[in-house]
């Protein structure tokens, strides 16, 4: 299953930035490159919304390799767990945005 995330910032051009480079880092972590896309953004009420799709080598990886930290969050599906367990990754790195599942 291929998973969509719609990312919420108010501050698109920096987070963009950062998310880029967590993105990276977690491609280098689980051996999987180009893993990923972003729709183009639109902007509304001050804040920039824009979606985030994996692809499915990238997410496998993911899931993987972390799905021991996953598995921790409690939501009752799995998508929800990988889309929570994203947005603390990037919110690790110093993202300063929102995620919620598209589906």
């Amino acid at each position: 299953m291929d998973i969509v995330l719609e990312i919420s910032a108010k501050n698109y051009v920096d987070d963009l930035l950062l998310m880029k480079k967590a993105l990276s880092h977690m491609e280098s972590l689980v051996g999987c490159y180009n893993g990923y896309l972003f729709s183009e953004p639109t902007t509304n009420f001050g804040w920039t919304f824009f979606k985030l799709a994996f692809k499915p080598n990238l997410q496998t990886g993911i899931e993987n390799k972390f799905s021991d930290m996953i598995n921790k969050y409690h939501w009752s599906k799995p998508p929800e767990k990988f889309a929570k367990f994203m947005a603390d990754y990037f919110k690790a790195r110093g993202c300063d945005i929102r995620v919620k599942i598209v589906g």
